[in-house]
């Protein structure tokens, strides 16, 4: 945050406003008289009338932070699933927390979440939402995604003014001041509740750990090369919103078999046969292997991050408002935050190997993945039980069902006109099939086994189950 109160009130006399004399209870609004406070008409710029809320503002602003925000995680080094995971879910809480007190009837989640303080004395009683909220992007967006190449960096500023100049015109000098501050502020507290979760904090800087060697035994996953170590090994110790691993459950896995009859054995051929069937035919399903693997940074976005611009194509579609939107966008990085931690605990529980593994001992030493072709190591550098991507995909998928039910006329766009892999949109009927389809792709990619694919599915539903329970709206009475 770049200013404080007193500070905020000093830049609004030098800017020759003068800001009349009230007692503390006329600066500060509460939650139950927010129809007092300003809000941006829709579309691009604002104005200072009362009674406009945050459901009356549509996503023009939102939308502009979401696909810079998609754009700048695509090249964030070293974030990718787990700290991507994280970070899209503090930079959506943020954004929720800054709107909420212009969001009828929806409550704040610092009561919920132990350590979140948000002091609603610091509101100021005039804010133009859409200021505030590009205030806080700016800030949040700048913290959480590490390691954006610097020549990307000052997009975010210079994002931040434009949607400053597009949406001042109309609002009084010191609406612009106060909004700014209010959206600076709870980016900041937002900021310092991440920080006390010391141990993710830690393992954002230090992904790889040689202090972690992995236990060894018949089928277990373990690593080549110092670049293939284990990644993020101890994630299961990280902060959850809602559901925390001890509330999930895992299955066991299939019992690791070289038999050529065991179950064990015919998954593992199937990926075998998939795999190298996808690469010779350039088949349906070398489309849904590339479309959906979100496994190389700097050219596509991570398995995360894809839930959120999904999230954003839906709201587009339905045609939510700015409070429908940042309400399922917080919910998705709940869920995509706590599928991370649970999915990262029962990987390094089970600890089953990757199929090219596998397949290089016990069927063709002359393996190559469909992941091989767009990028230097085949396999992710973790375990493969239950699939992180399966996970992440239903996590999503519940939250998706739970807003707009399960049929939909949705068409995928998040890799539209690429010509690196093949992106070229898919059309779904229903979200359980978009999930499915997405935990799947991994067979024909090469880099997991049946069983991984659908216990992640099975996890993920779980999680979302618990985030569908999630109450942002006040009961009535």
């Amino acid at each position: 945050m770049k200013t404080n109160y007193l500070k905020t009130l000093g830049m609004i006399m030098i800017m020759g406003l003068v800001f009349q004399s009230c007692s503390k209870d006329d600066q500060v609004i509460t939650e139950e008289t927010t129809e007092d406070f300003t809000a941006g008409q829709n579309g691009h710029g604002g104005n200072d009338s009362n009674h406009n809320n945050v459901d009356q503002i549509n996503n023009n602003m939102m939308n502009d932070w979401t696909d810079l925000l998609l754009e700048l995680e695509r090249h964030a080094g070293g974030m990718r699933p787990n700290a991507s995971a994280r970070a899209l879910a503090y930079i959506n809480l943020a954004a929720y927390e800054t709107a909420q007190p212009g969001m009828r009837g929806h409550v704040s989640n610092q009561n919920r979440l132990q350590g979140l303080k948000i002091d609603k004395k610091e509101l100021p009683k005039k804010v133009n939402w859409q200021l505030a909220l590009n205030a806080c992007y700016a800030d949040v967006i700048d913290h959480f995604l590490i390691n954006v190449p610097e020549a990307m960096k000052p997009r975010i500023g210079q994002l931040e003014q434009t949607e400053n100049q597009l949406l001042s015109p109309g609002v009084s000098n010191e609406t612009v001041v106060f909004s700014k501050y209010w959206g600076e502020y709870v980016a900041e507290q937002v900021i310092k509740y991440s920080q006390t979760d010391v141990s993710a904090e830690e393992q954002i800087l230090d992904p790889q750990p040689t202090s972690y060697e992995p236990p060894t035994g018949d089928g277990y996953w373990t690593y080549s090369a110092d670049p293939e170590r284990a990644l993020f090994p101890y994630w299961e110790s990280v902060r959850t919103f809602v559901v925390s691993p001890e509330e999930t459950t895992t299955l066991p896995p299939i019992p690791y078999s070289t038999n050529v009859n065991s179950l064990y054995f015919a998954e593992m051929k199937d990926v075998y046969e998939e795999n190298n069937e996808a690469k010779e035919e350039q088949n349906d399903q070398l489309w849904v292997a590339e479309f959906w693997s979100d496994d190389v940074e700097g050219l596509m976005m991570s398995p995360p991050a894809r839930q959120i611009s999904i999230a954003n194509q839906l709201i587009d579609k339905y045609k939510l408002n700015l409070e429908e939107s940042l309400t399922l966008f917080v919910k998705v990085g709940f869920a995509l935050n706590d599928a991370a931690v649970s999915t990262w605990k029962y990987k390094y529980e089970h600890m089953v190997m990757r199929p090219s593994v596998y397949i290089h001992d016990n069927i063709d030493v002359d393996y190559q993945t469909n992941l091989y072709r767009l990028i230097y190591w085949p396999d992710p550098s973790f375990p493969g039980y239950p699939s992180g991507h399966s996970c992440f995909a239903s996590a999503a998928g519940g939250v998706f069902i739970n807003f707009f039910g399960n049929n939909t006329n949705f068409t995928e766009r998040s890799h539209e006109g690429r010509t690196e892999f093949l992106g070229a949109p898919r059309k779904f009927n229903s979200f359980k099939q978009m999930a499915r389809e997405n935990a799947f792709s991994r067979i024909p990619l090469g880099v997991h086994i049946n069983m991984d694919c659908a216990e992640g599915l099975r996890l993920g539903y779980e999680i979302s189950d618990a985030i569908n329970d999630l109450e942002l709206e006040k009961r009535p009475g």
